[in-house]
């Protein structure tokens, strides 16, 4: 079995491009920092360092990663492990090892990222849809207003009789 689960941040803007043909298809790398915990030999304290791990995705992700990702964002990568080769102007064989993106996720919230974009929390799978439920996949600038850091949104007064519940 070939599964890859990896959180981490983006280390610059995801690269996309468009392949030719009839129906173009979107291609987005990023390199994902992955923080690894390492004890250190005598007092056993902890040092903080990651791995760079490059990530492609193709299609409708790929179209995800143009749109809603962004250097720092914190996500959730699911997918495969694909190596390669090829060789370089040199005359020189270059191995590749990079991760296949079948579904990524958001693995924080905007106001705890800092970002501007346009999410909440929530995510793309490859299968066609968006993950999380009620404000927690949502997309897009109209985004119910946010609480003040507790997690949970600030219900305008007098509107008690449209909810589904009390």
């Amino acid at each position: 079995m070939n599964k890859v689960i990896l959180m981490g941040r983006l280390t610059r803007d995801p690269e996309v491009r468009y392949s030719q043909g009839a129906t173009p298809l979107a291609i987005a790398r990023y390199t994902l920092a992955v923080d690894r915990r390492q004890a250190r030999g005598n007092g056993g304290d902890d040092q903080q360092t990651a791995d760079f791990i490059s990530c492609v995705a193709f299609g409708r992700a790929g179209e995800f990663a143009e749109r809603y990702l962004h250097k720092g964002t914190k996500i959730l990568v699911t997918g495969r492990i694909q190596t390669g080769s090829y060789t370089n102007r040199d005359g020189v064989k270059v191995y590749t090892t990079e991760v296949v993106v079948e579904d990524h996720e958001f693995a924080e919230s905007r106001n705890a990222s800092g970002n501007e974009g346009g999410y909440n929390n929530g995510g793309y799978n490859n299968n066609g849809g968006f993950g999380g439920g009620y404000n927690n996949g949502g997309f897009g600038g109209n985004a119910a207003p946010s609480g003040a850091g507790d997690g949970f949104m600030n219900i305008p007064d007098g509107i008690d009789e449209e909810l589904p519940f009390n």
